[in-house]
């Protein structure tokens, strides 16, 4: 069994329970969930001060060998706040030795791209503690395919997608959507060519998903990639000024102005049920106009 780490650099956690469930799971299972006194911590919105929080991110150098993944207790907002405190040098020694499987989303994005701009560091976007490995139903898909990604050296994601027939591969990066367009510009953005560019958000309207969709094709990101595959944008439902312009109008949009195909229908991000990906690793797209795999290989699992 495993041993997991928690942290907390982001929003303070309001689903307490949620988090302590989470954590009974895991030791139901088997698993050993430490430094859980991250759950409680709060300052303001936050899951502790700056220096506590970016205490987290830098402890994970430093970590014992017993570690095998390390997990946030939730997204929200705080990460960027500390992106410029980051050891990333002691950081990448760790990973380039003895990696952690560090696995989240939504804010943690920004954490995950930081370590792939700095040195290429693979991590996993995937579920957290408290609303994943706490809901009040653990989904089963999310289960299986978290511990397929930390598990299998090389496996394969199939769905029915929508989009263009095609045939690409690459290095496989992303997250969520509103960190990726947050870093633009700054030192923590990948600058990474020929990728498969994977996103989500949760509660962006679908003309913010457009408009900051085309910020990244303005500033030159989308026509280096071999092709973007959109996952879950839950809570983008149009309204009655949108006259019929929705999430499927603005995808029909963004396939007309981008020079790489875009591909729907990935079960990833703010979901309940969703895909575990690691970010970096190589991916190979296949899709038929109706049948999408994704095979990715190159990632660290469990010993």
């Amino acid at each position: 069994m495993s041993v997991f780490h928690l942290i907390a650099p982001s929003g303070y956690c309001l689903q307490q329970l949620a988090a302590q469930r989470g954590v009974a799971r895991l030791e139901a299972e088997g698993h050993r969930v430490e430094h859980q006194t991250a759950i409680a911590r709060r300052h303001q919105r936050f899951a502790g001060t700056d220096a506590e929080r970016l205490a987290d991110l830098n402890a994970l150098a430093t970590l014992p060998c017993a570690v095998d993944i390390v997990m946030p207790v939730r997204g929200g907002y705080g990460m960027s706040r500390l992106l410029d405190g980051v050891d990333y040098d002691a950081l990448l020694a760790r990973q380039a030795a003895d990696p952690l499987l560090i696995c989240g989303h939504s804010d943690f994005t920004a954490f995950q791209l930081a370590l792939l701009a700095k040195g290429n560091a693979i991590t996993f976007s995937g579920p957290m503690l408290a609303g994943n490995f706490g809901a009040e139903t653990l989904d089963a898909f999310t289960r299986h395919h978290f511990w397929l990604a930390l598990r299998e050296p090389t496996f394969t994601l199939a769905w029915q997608g929508s989009g263009p027939a095609c045939t690409v591969s690459g290095q496989v990066w992303g997250g969520n959507l509103a960190m990726i367009a947050s870093l633009m510009g700054t030192p923590w953005m990948p600058a990474i060519e020929g990728g498969i560019l994977v996103v989500e958000d949760i509660n962006e309207h679908p003309f913010r998903v457009e408009r900051m969709l085309l910020q990244l094709l303005y500033a030159g990101v989308l026509d280096k990639q071999r092709a973007l595959v959109l996952g879950s944008f839950s809570g983008s439902s149009p309204n009655d000024y949108d006259a019929g312009y929705d999430f499927n109008e603005m995808c029909a949009g963004l396939r007309a102005r981008l020079p790489i195909p875009v591909i729907s229908g990935l079960a990833f991000g703010h979901e309940p049920q969703t895909v575990t990906l690691p970010l970096g690793a190589q991916g190979h797209l296949a899709h038929d106009g109706e049948q999408t795999t994704l095979t990715l290989t190159g990632h660290p699992v469990l010993r």
